[in-house]
């Protein structure tokens, strides 16, 4: 009986002495396709990227900005930080510095967006985001803003952000439709269609229609109420309209409608 519990307990023994080797050899092997990031700030590109390699690192050169502390053309930004642990393989994003600013930022603002573009990239800067509006009250088919604004010092980056006032389109004559007599719904799809919108809609009644009162009854028994149903509902139709059929309507009009209903 006690050679069976020995031969148990080295059994046991042997099952924890694997686990434990087994736990060793999986962090070691984690651990070795870990590498910490080092620092490339400061650095010239190809010394970087030798470091890069060294560590089983790949970099990724994606924005330039300008710094008054690191030389032109070394690194002044990196992502992930350095210590930070990453897997091998992993790819480092980097920025390179252009130096103190000495670029002076030129007003766009008047220029079409072309000659926009064409100024900023004679004086090595780039356009960043190019947004659209289209405005009346702002001269049209040119730059109306930017940012950085004209003359601006002490830029991070060497980007210009512009706004277009885009033309507005023109305006659209119409000789308004005869809705009378015509279902609401398809009058109201035929001015959207057009580019007008939908103003009041009021609901008119007959001209002979009365109100009549019923003699009282007499007294009895009440009769059973009928079983509810549905109602069946109603068709709107249009019996008038504004402004009238035959008139002159532009783009962006309101049409309004009285509407019967049957």
């Amino acid at each position: 009986m006690r050679r069976f519990f020995r031969w148990i307990l080295k059994v046991l023994i042997l099952i924890v002495v694997g686990l434990v080797s087994f736990l060793t050899a999986m962090r070691f092997a984690i651990h070795g396709r870990e590498a910490a990031v080092p620092n490339f700030v400061g650095l010239a590109p190809a010394q970087a990227e030798q470091v890069a390699l060294s560590n089983g690192l790949l970099l990724s050169r994606e924005d330039r900005f300008y710094s008054s502390e690191i030389p032109v053309g070394r690194i002044v930004s990196q992502e992930p930080a350095p210590g930070t642990k990453v897997r091998r393989g992993w790819r480092v994003r980097i920025a390179e510095s252009l130096g103190p600013q000495r670029v002076t930022i030129p007003s766009v603002i008047g220029d079409s967006e072309r000659a926009a573009e064409l100024n900023l990239q004679r004086r090595g800067l780039d356009v960043g985001s190019m947004s659209t509006i289209s405005s009346p009250e702002l001269p049209q088919d040119q730059i109306v803003a930017q940012s950085p604004p004209p003359d601006a010092q002490g830029v991070v980056s060497p980007k210009v952000n512009l706004l277009y006032n885009a033309p507005v389109p023109a305006e659209k004559n119409f000789v308004m439709p005869d809705f009378v007599g015509a279902k609401l719904a398809d009058a109201t799809v035929a001015v959207t269609d057009a580019g007008m919108k939908l103003g009041a809609v009021r609901t008119v009644t007959t001209p002979d229609a009365q109100t009549t009162t019923a003699p009282a009854a007499p007294l009895a028994i009440p009769p059973k109420p009928a079983p509810k149903t549905k109602p069946i509902p109603m068709e709107a139709f249009v019996v008038a309209q504004t402004p009238a059929a035959g008139s002159k309507v532009t783009t962006g009009a309101t049409v309004g409608f009285d509407i019967l209903r049957k």
